[in-house]
């Protein structure tokens, strides 16, 4: 018989088995040790279920629910044991899991045809409870593509239908649990018995499916209202609407038909009239906001709107002038450390808060102050030689990502600033049951940006973006309710542009590295989106923060 070795990462050990062994059949042999039961496993570096089957010697890294990978293993599963509660509590409804939020993610009911209420959330919830308890297994299946789209049809998953077809392959993958197929465009746990910790709440007008905390497994991630941030994505999902384009489908159709020109016209038409808006509001209270603060995660655009907004502004009659919070830090040397004892540049202790606030009360009193300059060779400030006074109609812009922490300005008058909040809120979604994460649209343009600007490698990227992402929960998203106003710097046709920079870039990192399971992941996204050419964008819009042609200078 026939013998293949099988490499365990966690244990670091081999162990030879027959061909055609699985996952499931071996996970127990090397006695690895997690926290939470082995959900699936890393097999040379790419994430796979546990009903793969060994046809060759291989590298292995079982993974449990803690695990990145894990989680969304999770979550897919979640989400198809809530599409089969919802069709069998409400056959004609269809449910829409619209976006994540609150460390969640929202739902509705499409055709309930009268308010989400407490009894629905209760039946949705036991009847959840019960599958899971019945412990169904998820079962995959390879089908000729016609039959799977006439099996979508059958479901009334049009827009699933709708991208199977655009594949254009002749086979295609489905899977089923008990009378229920549904596709979730990556792979799921073995069987509902798996999804013990969950819960389903009311949010707004539909449900928040409330998913569990990967630090502490058996609880909940804790949740909460955020009413700015639901009201732009509400306003998003009307532009979606506008343009009809709610999905990655209608969007590969008009792409095939020529429109994809009108889609981007009337996006970024869409943007400069809402970034006019917010300028309209400040210039109406020029009277009393004196600094205009700008904040928001990584790659959300933040330099472009600033600059846009100063545009808008000046139209009003405003005289903004844009100051940069990057040359307010402490001296190196006072710089705060993390807990790995390397210099923490996202702490709100790296900036000079004092000293920031003394020159805005300078330039608010009417002095005139030096802007300093910092020089990140050296690790010291330096002046720049520039002097600033502030006149008649002006206003200053101050964009960093701690401009929503009340700790910023402590010394100036709440009525004297104006807080906007910025993020890539994608308004589209792969089909009705499958989201597109907000922030796989920002690592995919940060993974262009860098390598553009800064020679960085999609591999670098992607192995900074958790630290990126830890830092962000620390010192952004908790601020963002904060804010003045939101802008949803996220275009409904971008990823179709960004598609052909990005994969090049992702296709490059090597099957022997970490990151190669990312890699493979957003190169499976990227594949369902016909690609969209860059010629009609505009030099102000924000994707040429990313893509370069910009007619800001950065």
């Amino acid at each position: 018989m026939s013998t293949i070795d099988i490499y365990c990462v966690n244990t670091s050990t081999k162990i030879s088995y027959p061909l055609g062994v699985s996952l499931m059949e071996i996970k127990d042999d090397f006695q690895v040790n997690l926290e939470n039961p082995i959900i699936g496993a890393l097999v040379n570096n790419k994430v796979k279920e546990l009903s793969f089957v060994f046809v060759k010697t291989k590298k292995v890294e079982f993974i449990d629910y803690a695990h990145p990978d894990g989680l969304r293993l999770y979550v897919r599963s979640l989400f198809f044991v809530l599409y089969s509660a919802v069709r069998k509590i409400f056959p004609d409804v269809k449910l829409k899991i619209m976006h994540g939020i609150s460390r969640g993610y929202y739902c509705e009911l499409a055709g309930l045809e009268r308010p989400v209420n407490d009894s629905d959330i209760l039946a949705i919830k036991s009847e959840m409870q019960s599958l899971v308890q019945k412990d169904i297994p998820f079962k995959k299946m390879g089908l000729p593509t016609e039959e799977v789209i006439g099996i979508c049809q059958k479901q009334n998953l049009k827009y699933k239908a709708k991208l199977f077809e655009q594949q254009g392959t002749l086979f295609s993958y489905l899977y089923f649990m008990d009378d229920f197929a549904n596709y979730f465009y990556g792979y799921l746990v073995p069987s509902t018995g798996y999804l013990k910790v969950f819960d389903l709440v009311s949010y707004y007008d539909g449900l928040l499916l409330r998913i569990p905390n990967p630090a502490k497994f058996s609880e909940v991630q804790p949740y909460s209202k955020l009413d700015k941030l639901f009201g732009v994505f509400q306003e998003h999902k009307d532009w979606a609407e506008l343009l009809d384009v709610p999905n990655v489908a209608r969007l590969n159709e008009n792409t095939l038909k020529d429109r994809s020109g009108d889609i981007i016209k009337i996006s970024e038409a869409l943007h400069e009239k809402k970034i006019a808006e917010i300028a309209n509001v400040i210039s109406d209270r020029r009277n009393q906001v004196k600094v205009v603060l700008i904040a928001g995660p990584s790659s959300s655009g933040k330099t472009t709107f600033s600059k846009r907004l100063m545009v808008q502004l000046a139209v009003n009659g405003l005289k903004p002038i844009l100051i940069s919070l990057d040359d307010y830090f402490v001296d190196r040397e006072k710089t705060p450390k993390d807990i790995n004892g390397q210099y923490d540049f996202e702490a709100i202790e790296a900036i000079d808060i004092e000293f920031f606030n003394k020159q805005l009360i300078e330039l608010f009193d009417g002095g005139s102050i030096e802007l300093p300059r910092f020089n990140f060779t050296t690790g010291q400030r330096v002046w720049s030689g520039k002097k600033l006074k502030m006149e008649q109609g002006s206003i200053l812009i101050v964009e960093g990502i701690h401009g929503l922490n009340p700790n910023l300005v402590p010394h100036i008058q709440s009525e004297n600033t104006f807080k906007i909040f910025l993020s890539a809120l994608t308004q589209i979604s792969i089909d009705d049951q499958n989201h597109i994460s907000t922030t796989d649209n920002r690592l995919i343009r940060r993974m262009i940006r860098d390598s553009k600007y800064r020679n960085y490698s999609a591999q670098e990227t992607i192995r900074r973006w958790p630290s990126v992402r830890a830092g962000e929960d620390k010192n952004i998203f908790p601020y963002q309710e904060n804010a003045d106003v939101m802008f949803n710097s996220a275009l409904i046709y971008e990823l179709a542009v960004l598609k052909k920079y990005a994969e090049p870039l992702l296709k490059a990192v090597p099957e022997s590295q970490a990151e190669f399971s990312e890699s493979s992941r957003l190169l499976k996204f990227l594949s369902y989106f016909k690609s969209i050419d860059d010629l009609e964008i505009p030099p102000t819009s924000v994707l040429r923060e990313f893509l370069g042609g910009s007619s800001f200078s950065y």
